[in-house]
Parts: structure tokens; sequence; C-alpha cells
């Protein structure tokens, strides 16, 4: 059986459901968000297949999504699943074009400036689901208090919207790991106690190198090219995840070891598929065919 016949075979099976997606459970943990989502999501009135990204830099970036619009290279099966499935129930669009400001990503911003402007990304966009990832620049202006308090704000708004939250731990910060790593608990509480999905971004990066993930480390000064070139996880300025072109796109374990953006774009693709299965496509179901 060729590609093409493989991918046209596993997305009969999960049309007609005896094809799950799993790898999100396996890497998110409990699914005890599952129920309250799907109360959430009755609740939504907008367009079907939207997918918001409320974030900073590392949301605004086309390194952050737009690539899996492409053909990812070395997936294994429970990534190919994922991606059919998402690339089946997601708007094309929101791959690329919801870019910017007004769609809720842009440099330099704090989980301050989403307070500040979400209810007016959920009036301009009424998301069917908000990936959402700050703390990369907070930890520098505010305490783990703050950045809780407005975290949950912004969550909650969303969950009155309608809209199904994806909440993301930021990546650790190179000389501010500790006080990261207090921002990461922040964001495993909220999402514990307000039931929604977990990314724990955070966790990842320091499960795959937890001796050498920082890019600013001695032994990365000499490598070729930009900040984003080093073959770790986290670039060179000791912010942003990596990029390093040999291992752009590159879905092995060896690309999510070495690609920070890899990584993210891998652990969003898995969660959003696992929501799609167990409550987005579930509950089209039923409004379709009660």
């Amino acid at each position: 059986m060729n590609r093409r016949h493989l991918l046209a075979w596993m997305l009969s099976l999960l049309v007609s459901g005896q094809l799950t997606v799993s790898a999100a459970e396996n890497i998110h943990g409990p699914n005890d968000w599952i129920e309250p989502m799907a109360k959430v999501h009755a609740r939504f009135t907008g367009t079907k297949g939207t997918f918001a990204q409320f974030g900073d830099s590392i949301s605004f970036t086309m390194a952050f999504w737009s690539p899996l619009a492409g053909q990812p290279k070395q997936m294994n099966a429970d990534m190919i699943r994922a991606h059919l499935l998402v690339k089946r129930h997601m708007k094309p669009e929101c791959w690329s074009q919801w870019k910017g400001p007004e769609f809720g990503n842009k440099s330099s911003m704090t989980i301050r400036w989403a307070l500040d402007n979400v209810d007016q990304w959920l009036a301009k966009l009424n998301p069917e689901t908000a990936v959402i990832m700050f703390g990369s620049n907070d930890v520098g202006t505010m305490d783990a208090n703050e950045y809780e308090q407005k975290t949950r704000e912004v969550v909650r708004r969303c969950l009155r919207n309608g809209t199904v939250v994806l909440l993301t731990a930021a990546p650790p910060r190179s000389g501010q790991l500790e006080k990261s790593r207090q921002f990461a608990d922040a964001v495993r509480k909220i999402a514990r106690e307000e039931q929604v999905p977990l990314i724990d971004y955070f966790a990842e990066i320091l499960k795959r190198r937890p001796d050498d993930w920082d890019g600013t480390m001695p032994q990365f000064k000499s490598s070729p090219g930009d900040e984003y070139q080093v073959p770790t996880l986290i670039a060179r300025d000791g912010v942003h995840p990596s990029n390093p072109k040999p291992y752009a796109n590159d879905f092995s374990d060896e690309g999510l070891r070495h690609d920070g953006f890899a990584l993210r774009n891998y652990l969003t693709l898995t969660a959003y598929a696992g929501a799609i299965e167990k409550v987005l496509a579930r509950y089209s179901r039923e409004r379709e065919f009660p």
C-alpha cells in the first residue's frame, strides 16, 4: 500500500470512528476535562473548526503551527492520525492567516495584554478552540501570583464564550528556571481547577533535554547560523524555541529533541486532535444526528 492509499484508508477509519487518536491522552495526562469541555462547547455559537492562537512572539511567528499545513516529516502513526483529524476539522485559514494582534498574538506581549484585549478577540473571532500560551515575557515583569490570576481570568472569559481552551505552560527561560517553573506550576493549577486540557511544554522540554535545553550554554556558542540554529530546544537568546534547519518540521524522536518549535507544534497538534475527537466532533455529530 503506497502512502496516499494508506492516508486515505486511515482517514476513512477516522470518519467511521474505528480509529482513535491516543497520542494526546498519553502526553497530556488524565482526561477529566472531557465532560467539562463538552458543556463549554454546548454554548458555542461560532463557526466549527476555528482555532485561535493567543500568545506572544512564540505564537505570532510562522514557525508555530503554520508548518503543519504542509507535509511534516517523520511522523509516527499517532501523529499521522492526529494530523489527518486536525486537517479534516480545522478551517484552513487558521494555519497561517490567524496571525497578528487582531487575532490575539503579538511579539513582546504578556498576559496583561491578553486580559485587556481578550474580550475583543472573542467578539471578533468567536473561536471554537483557543490555544493560550503567555509567560516567556511575563517572568521578567510580574510575580507568579499576578500571572496566575490574570491567566485564570483569560481562560474563564474564553470558557464563558463557549471556546474550548488548550492551556500551555511556557518554556523555561535561561537564567530564570525556577521562576519559569513557578509559572508552569500556576498553569498546571489553572488547568486542573478549570478542567481544561493542559499542554505541558515546560515539562516536555526538560524531559527531553534535562541538562542542556538552554541554547545560551557554552557548548552552543560555536553553532553556525543565527540564534535559532542551535541543536537544542531553546535558542541562543535563551527565550524562544529553537528552529534549526536540519530538523525543521521533523517529528522524529531526534527532531523533537533538537527543534523547539517542532516540539511545540507536535504537542499542540496532538492536544487539539484529542479535543476534536473527544469533544468537538462528538458534539457536532450529536447536533446533526440527535
